[in-house]
């Protein structure tokens, strides 16, 4: 017997084939590359609920309370799976999805989502109608396992482009989606699937909207990432996905790197450390040097302290020379969705070859040391990198490249 180590063949990259953005910026890709191209946001004013009334800005999706599930879909019927919705009959990524389960077999492909509402609005909903009324909300198995449930997101996307893989939803607060390719990637490598939709979907709610409202995260105005006036982050609403295989595309998923700080439950540690190591950890699974990637795509909410603490950690790792911004400025953070949303920014970077603004973010904080760009521009972009850093130190950090 050889007592040579055995040598194993690379494992082969998880490629971006169709994909879909929905979000306050609208609906597809054209209006997205639009909007990153004339630097056009898409919050505006807290309009969302009567009862949500507080002084805020929002990005709220336009459209979704007017495109009800098909009869046959009834039972999934809540905002988080009608956003769901909009975005897979949009860029033809519904078609894409159902053609991969022709051609390997609907029980090849996988669902894996990122969300941290999933289907609450219609809980919240119901209970304060019950409060009005006094009749007891009509809960039953159908509802909490197609609405309220965190898996009901990936439930409705299996049923509606008619999979049978194995599906997941991942719940690591901001970090969800971005874990969701990470899960993806895994599940493919095992042989457990052929291909995989990969999604961040994330809706408003009032316990979102309060939630960050009662930890005094929430800006007045739009939010400003690393802007010396930042003063909170913008709730926002969003759905992306993507097909994503083995089969070769023009855009791969070259490396992923996590880590868990458990540092606080909200706050991150201000040297960034536990962030620091998924970017470590994103670029040897890539195998390349910090030199390599051209653009970040920072998680940037525009907190003090969650801009402060990125700042630190990228420094750390890439110094001062790497063109970055955070693209909340348009869509607002979109919560569990906002991985897969700021991944699928990156890949549009590196596919349209342009760099989008850090909107909002002027005048920028003279205490950062990491390069943010203020404006839109053209730039050579061969690798991507894409920060997604939850609450309790869930951290995850995506490399893309160009084949």
């Amino acid at each position: 017997m050889s007592l040579q180590p055995s040598v194993r063949e690379p494992a082969a990259p998880l490629y971006v084939h169709a994909s879909s953005l929905v979000s306050c910026c609208g609906v597809g890709w054209r209006d997205h590359a639009d909007a990153l191209r004339d630097e056009r946001s898409g919050l505006a004013p807290n309009d969302f609920e009567p009862a949500a009334d507080l002084a805020t800005h929002i990005g709220r999706v336009d459209g979704i309370e007017r495109l009800p599930l098909p009869a046959a879909f009834a039972e999934f019927d809540c905002r988080n799976n009608r956003l769901a919705l909009m975005a897979l009959l949009q860029d033809g990524v519904g078609d894409a999805i159902r053609a991969a389960a022709a051609r390997v077999g609907p029980s090849r492909v996988g669902v894996f989502v990122g969300s941290t509402t999933s289907g609450i609005l219609s809980t919240e909903l119901a209970v304060r109608e019950a409060a009005i009324s006094g009749v007891p909300p009509a809960f039953g198995d159908a509802f909490y396992s197609s609405r309220h449930n965190m898996f009901a997101t990936a439930k409705f996307i299996r049923a509606w482009c008619g999979l049978a893989g194995p599906a997941a939803m991942i719940s690591t607060a901001c970090s969800s989606s971005a874990k969701a390719f990470v899960s993806a990637r895994r599940a493919i490598r095992a042989g457990r699937c052929d291909a995989a939709v990969v999604a961040g979907v994330d809706s408003l709610a009032l316990s979102a909207l309060y939630g960050f409202h009662s930890l005094q995260l929430l800006s007045h105005a739009s939010c400003k990432p690393f802007s010396s006036q930042r003063a909170g982050l913008s709730i926002g609403e969003a759905a992306a996905i993507a097909l994503v295989s083995s089969d070769p595309s023009d855009v791969y998923l070259a490396g992923a790197g996590e880590s868990s700080d458990a540092h606080h439950m909200s706050t991150p540690p201000a040297d960034g450390a536990g962030a620091s190591r998924a970017l470590h950890r994103a670029l040897a699974d890539a195998g390349v040097a910090a030199g390599a990637i051209d653009y970040i795509n920072l998680h940037g909410t525009g907190t003090l302290a969650n801009d402060s603490a990125e700042d630190a950690a990228v420094h750390a790792v890439f110094g001062s020379a790497t063109p970055s911004s955070s693209t909340k400025g348009f869509t607002g953070h979109t919560l569990g969705a906002a991985g897969a949303v700021e991944a699928l920014v990156a890949i549009h970077a590196l596919r349209s070859q342009m760099l989008p603004a850090n909107l909002g973010g002027d005048p920028l904080d003279a205490q950062l040391s990491i390069r943010i760009e203020s404006r839109t521009r053209p730039l050579a972009i061969g690798r991507a990198l894409s920060n997604s850093f939850g609450f309790a130190g869930s951290n995850c950090a995506l490399v893309f490249a160009r084949t």
